[in-house]
Order: C-alpha cells, then structure tokens, then sequence
C-alpha cells in the first residue's frame, strides 16, 4: 500500500527529510479530503476535481498509487460529468487515504 521507495530515492535516503515530507503529507492529506467532502456536499464539482488532482502528486511521492489512482478516477468522473459515482468513489479513495496514513504514522516511528 505504501511504498518509499520513490521518497527514499527523492530525499537519497535522509531521514529527517523523509520524516519532514511523510509529516508534511499526514498534515495536508486530512485536510484535503476534509475540503472534498465538503464539495461532493455542496456539489462542487469542478473544486472537488482540483482538490483531487492537488492531492496525486503527494499520493505518489508517499508511494501510495491505489491512492493517486482513485483521484484520477474522481477527476475523470467530474469531467464526463458521472456525478453519480463521486461519493462511491470519495469514500473509497478516502479509506485508502485513512489507512495509508495509519502505515505512514507508524513507518515515522522508525526514524
């Protein structure tokens, strides 16, 4: 679900950088998807497509692509305008998010 191996080789293996961007992205993520929902409420499409496609670069640079994958999938769904599937696929992309931050938590523990 997580892999460091991009982070490791961006930061050449440092770990208080490492540390510093895996705590960077535990602090912007929540607050991300916090916004998301507030605009699949408010049926804001086109800011929910921008906070989703805001949030695939850090998914990718913490090596979480299941992550950066169910963003495409919300940015694709605004564009074609299949509203319908948005909170399908919010609440998914959201449960990887939790439980990816619940493996990132643990991995800083380690450094």
């Amino acid at each position: 679900m997580v892999d460091l191996s991009f982070l490791k080789q961006f930061t050449k293996d440092d770990p208080k950088k490492m540390k510093r961007y895996i705590t960077l992205y535990l602090d912007v993520a929540p607050k991300t998807f916090e916004e998301m929902h507030r605009n699949l409420k408010n049926k804001d499409w086109e800011q929910l497509r921008i906070n989703a496609h805001s949030l695939k670069p850090q998914a990718d640079f913490m090596g979480v692509s299941s992550l950066k994958e169910a963003l495409i999938k919300i940015e694709e769904a605004v564009r074609s305008n299949n509203v319908d599937i948005l909170e399908s696929l919010y609440n998914s992309a959201h449960k990887i998010a939790t439980d990816s931050e619940v493996k990132l938590t643990e991995m800083l523990v380690q450094f």
